[in-house]
């Protein structure tokens, strides 16, 4: 009988151990949890592709479809001689670098359409890398970047 008695005090104990961890677990999580007012924040990366200069603009155009507010494109030239671009059949070295900024979770999305671009436009051969930006100075130039209004609107009250 003790032992019954035992057996139902431990279940008892432990039933309210786990409903106080579940309440102390539900306060934390409504502590995290953001305002409604309040912005989530993305991480921001530097988009850098390298494509065939003639082919530049389409690029930026495409690349701009994945919320990238800002981009800078650099002209620029292939390292390989005339003598080597003959035997490897390439006609041109003139090359565009473009550099834009975009939001981490749109990466994904915007590589898998710009490798099936390189491979299905004629003549629209590339490279495309990401390198993340460790910090951002002031929430208009953060909210800029990641063409987020509502940042740069709630910023200016």
């Amino acid at each position: 009988m003790s032992d019954k008695k035992n057996a139902k005090k431990q279940e008892s104990a432990s039933k309210t151990t786990v409903k106080a961890a579940a309440k102390k677990e539900s306060k934390q999580q409504k502590a995290k949890a953001p305002e409604p007012n309040t912005v989530r924040s993305n991480r921001l990366k530097l988009l850098m592709t390298i494509v065939a200069r003639k082919k530049a603009d389409y690029y930026t155009d495409l690349i701009q479809s994945f919320d990238v507010n800002m981009q800078m494109v650099v002209l620029a030239e292939g390292t390989a001689n005339a003598k080597i671009l003959g035997l490897l059949g390439l006609l041109d070295n003139e090359k565009a670098v473009i550099f834009g900024v975009i939001q981490e979770d749109k990466i994904p999305d915007a590589m898998s359409v710009l490798e099936e671009k390189f491979q299905t436009i004629r003549d629209g051969k590339g490279v495309a890398c990401t390198i993340p930006l460790t910090s951002v100075i002031g929430t208009l130039i953060y909210g800029f970047l990641s063409n987020n209004r509502r940042t740069v609107k709630e910023s200016k009250k």
